[in-house]
């Protein structure tokens, strides 16, 4: 690219007869070999001098891809940065873009892809891992990254802004020496040949290795792009690294590693949070929340997942969540609890909780197993209303619980567990939250507790009914989608 552009017409200038013998000018007849050599590089295609004089005189592309590295080559998650020139001259929509990032697999477990950071909001950002159909020693797959019709338009010129992207395997890390894509060498961004682009489905930048097109990009078609989620949804399907993944709190989520109740106080700990695959999950992951004790408070963990903010009032809340009625290791009998619930900061006089909190043990007195759906109206003992379902719940259930037109309602699996209304109706903004705690350690002994989220849904709109939640959810998982949040800040 940063060669001279070889001369291919000489001077044009008539010479002056020179007279013939001893002293005769030799210019006419070098520039004579001049053409000789130009036509035979031209006619054979053999040299360096033609490629050189084509690429000097081809257009730009559309599009130039610029990468940089985000991990050093091995690491927990490959953390490869892209950014999207438009380099043509006129305006090109994200929608129709897509980017191929190739890489080797690591061991038998897929890849998973998830967005850190995006100018355009990573809700309008999607991403797949494809086989190759030829795979070569540095690519056997590659990260396809595409944009929703909501990602807007680049004029020409303009840049997409850096889009931070992860790939990992749940529970292992990634090797990424053999990585054809990645360059430890790209730790600012630079136009990358070893990414590709695609605009319409036709490929516009960089090499594609082996000659190796591998299926058409998706959504870079006209008019294939998923379409933007509705304004006020909300959903994940837990597809993360580990408790400290990026991505995470991107995402709106923040594990719990500060002091207080409930339970045993003081004993949050990211170490009880983690994201094991699991083959029936929406998204091939869970969210795993651990409790766990020796039977002193010095040897409790318990486990949280919170939304970083407070933006939901009312609507729908819905999570697939497993409960269990025994502990994975120990003895069983402890008093735990297994909750999904939402609720408002403490300092407010009143305040709004939305709980689901399932104790298979029972606690504070009461035999279990049970279920307790309650609304708090505020922190005062007593200032609630409850019912209470006695019955085990061990496996996988969809809870939804829904606010609206003055009623909040609570149901298990599509059946109708409790209303409440009037005072007791939400009226502060609220966070949600997932956690697994003790309610007292009765016994000695190690033993640990895990609950299990699938996926969270919330539609800030509207009360929805167990089967248009599902409806809703299926149809973004269709889509590939495994995160999305288009609900405003208050």
């Amino acid at each position: 690219m940063g060669s001279a552009r070889p001369s291919v017409r000489p001077s044009v200038r008539p010479d002056r007869p020179v007279p013939s013998g001893r002293g005769t000018r030799r210019r006419p007849v070098r520039r004579a070999a001049g053409y000789l050599l130009l036509a035979a590089a031209v006619g054979a295609g053999a040299t360096a001098l033609y490629p050189q004089w084509r690429e000097a005189h081809q257009p730009p592309p559309e599009l130039t891809v610029r990468y940089k590295a985000g991990t050093p080559a091995s690491a927990a998650t490959a953390r490869p940065w892209l950014e999207v020139v438009n380099t043509s001259d006129h305006r090109v929509r994200l929608a129709d873009v897509a980017v191929r990032y190739y890489f080797t697999q690591d061991g038998g477990s897929p890849y998973a892809f998830n967005c850190v950071q995006a100018s355009v909001g990573c809700s309008e950002v999607d991403g797949r891992t494809v086989a190759m159909d030829r795979p070569t020693p540095t690519a056997d797959h590659y990260l396809e990254v595409t944009f929703t019709k909501a990602a807007g338009t680049l004029a020409a010129g303009a840049k997409s802004g850096a889009i931070g992207v992860q790939l990992y395997r749940p529970g292992g890390k990634v090797d990424q020496r053999d990585d054809r894509s990645f360059s430890a060498a790209h730790d600012t961004f630079q136009a990358s040949k070893l990414v590709t682009g695609y605009l319409d489905g036709r490929h516009v930048w960089g090499d594609e290795p082996a000659g190796d097109a591998g299926t058409s990009p998706r959504g870079a078609a006209a008019g294939a792009a998923r379409p933007a989620a509705p304004p006020g949804i909300v959903f994940d399907d837990f597809r993360y690294s580990g408790p400290r993944d990026p991505a995470l709190r991107a995402h709106g989520w923040l594990v719990r590693t500060s002091g207080g109740g409930p339970g045993i106080h003081d004993t949050w700990s990211a170490g009880g949070v983690d994201f094991p695959a699991e083959e029936d999950a929406l998204g091939g992951q869970v969210l795993r929340l651990r409790a766990a004790t020796d039977g002193t408070r010095r040897g409790t963990r318990q486990a949280e997942v919170h939304t970083t903010g407070t933006k939901f009032l009312t609507g729908t809340f819905a999570a697939r969540i497993h409960f269990t009625d025994e502990p994975t290791s120990g003895r069983n009998g402890d008093h735990v609890n297994e909750t999904f619930y939402m609720i408002s900061p403490h300092h407010h006089a009143e305040y709004s909780e939305l709980d689901n909190e399932y104790q298979p043990n029972g606690g504070w007195g009461a035999p279990g197993p049970r279920l307790d759906t309650t609304t708090w109206r505020s922190a005062r003992e007593g200032d609630r209303v409850t019912r209470a379902t006695t019955s085990s719940l061990k496996g996988w259930h969809t809870l939804v619980t829904t606010a609206a037109h003055g009623v909040v309602t609570y149901s298990l699996d599509g059946h109708e567990l409790f209303r409440t209304g009037g005072k007791y109706y939400p009226t502060q903004n609220m966070s949600v939250n997932f956690n697994a705690w003790f309610v007292d350690l009765p016994f000695a002994g190690k033993r640990t507790w895990d609950m299990k989220v699938d996926w969270f849904y919330h539609d800030a709109r509207k009360a929805q009914s167990l089967t248009e939640v599902e409806k809703a959810v299926d149809g973004l998982a269709a889509d590939g989608t495994g995160y999305v949040n288009t609900v405003r800040e208050p």
